[in-house]
């Protein structure tokens, strides 16, 4: 009888190993089902760029089944993860029917989410930036800000609509900032009654550099090519919470401001600690250097939510670039499981890493000794990360957009789609009432 393997997510990781999958397994010799809550898989090297307006929304996500020849695919949300039963719970967002999976073999690649530490009022007055849906929130957020500064005649009330604090020095706040600050400078020539010297953009570190993963000298020139931009980085900041006010810190101080942006921190899916298998580090699942979970035989885990070891005695970094190489060889060791034959460990050394930091300027790490910064280290980066952009479509499509954002400025609508006033919303179905269409 075919085994029966079940992934459980839908990004870098499960897709990688579900695509490997069919092409090494006959479908005799297993079916493939793949879940996630989402019906896309989000590039999301590229989110801080949609956040900013220089790339439309569906442009960097990419239908799941369209990436799929043969595996099923179920649209649904884990609810719950039955280890000794073979068994998971799935919810379908769109009709609240559960739907009962059982497995031979299991690969968890639920990724993670933003973690706010428990510090007070972060995760009520914060936005997080991890989703397509956290991106576009932003961008509306900030444009809203500009309108109501536009007509606000209140010194203070004005400044704090113009403070835009970003929290976390990684890629994504680092990133997220730069590309904010081309989004102000681009854009405030449609606010005639703003001047640009009024936008403060902050961006704060707890630690003593930018980028802290990466090799030496990338978080430092990060920092200073994101200050000559008028960006402040305030590094060795800690904070202590949020209020009414702004961002509160740990000496004191508060940031007036109604924008903050929170990357400071993940943490892996709480469907991982519900199911009893956060052993690892941060309530990561614990695995070995093949992917497989001690003492849960057909039990494997890999991405933001795995815990895995390096031949350094390091945890392979939560980055694209180990998740790209992650799926194909989890799919390696699990058709040699199949076949009794014995697995390979994870041994990936990564060539380099980048950063693009707005107004066509990046910096690049290569083989740990090679740093690269300004205009060659943002072609790079671009250049990699277009390459790696699953479909033709979308790489033509993010081209375009690249080029044409080249000439033309920021688009500064604000789509509140789903964020109709309740007087608006009963006047739309007054006009309209159901069962009733235009013609």
């Amino acid at each position: 009888m075919a085994a029966r393997i079940l992934i459980l997510g839908g990004g870098f990781a499960g897709l990688g190993t579900a695509r490997k999958l069919e092409r090494l397994l006959r479908p005799e010799e297993a079916t493939i089902t793949l879940v996630s809550r989402e019906n896309f898989s989000l590039f999301t090297p590229m989110l801080p760029e949609v956040g900013s307006g220089n790339l439309e929304t569906r442009h960097v996500v990419t239908p799941v089944r369209a990436q799929l020849r043969r595996a099923a695919f179920v649209l649904g949300e884990v609810r719950s993860v039955d280890v000794g039963a073979r068994a998971v719970d799935v919810v379908h967002p769109l009709t609240g029917t559960h739907l009962a999976l059982s497995y031979d073999h299991l690969v968890i690649a639920l990724g993670a989410i933003s973690s706010t530490f428990g510090l007070p009022g972060i995760a009520e007055r914060s936005l997080a930036y991890k989703t397509l849906e956290d991106a576009d929130r932003l961008r509306n957020h900030v444009i809203a800000a500009l309108e109501t500064a536009a007509v606000t005649t209140d010194p203070a009330e004005r400044k704090r609509l113009l403070t835009f604090v970003f929290v976390g020095g990684g890629f994504t706040g680092v990133e997220a900032a730069g590309e904010m600050g081309d989004f102000f400078r681009s854009s405030l020539r449609f606010y005639r009654t703003l001047a640009p010297a009024e936008v403060r953009i902050v961006l704060i570190e707890g630690g003593k550099k930018l980028l802290p993963e990466l090799q030496a000298g990338m978080g430092e020139y990060s920092a200073k090519a994101l200050a000559r931009r008028g960006i402040e980085v305030m590094l060795e900041t800690m904070v202590a919470g949020a209020g009414e006010r702004g961002l509160q810190l740990k000496d004191g101080r508060t940031i007036e401001t109604k924008t903050i942006v929170w990357s400071a921190g993940v943490r892996p899916s709480p469907i991982v600690a519900e199911a009893g298998l956060a052993s690892g580090r941060a309530g990561s699942i614990a695995v070995r250097e093949d992917f497989s979970v001690e003492g849960m035989p057909g039990v494997w885990a890999i991405g933001d939510c795995a815990s895995i070891p390096m031949p350094d005695g390091s945890r392979a970094p939560a980055t694209a670039q180990h998740a790209l190489r992650e799926g194909p060889l989890l799919a390696r060791n699990i058709a040699a499981t199949l076949r009794a034959q014995p697995t390979a460990a994870f041994r990936y050394t990564a060539i380099g890493m980048m950063a693009s930091l707005g107004a066509r300027r990046g910096v690049a790490g290569l083989f740990g000794r090679y740093l690269i910064t300004g205009f060659p280290a943002w072609l790079i980066w671009r250049t990699y990360y277009l390459l790696r952009l699953p479909g033709l479509d979308r790489k033509v499509r993010v081209a375009l957009d690249w080029t044409l954002g080249l000439i033309f400025p920021r688009d500064i609508a604000e789509l509140r789609v789903d964020e109709r006033s309740p007087d608006v919303q009963e006047m739309a179905e007054a006009q309209n009432p159901v069962g009733t269409c235009d013609s």
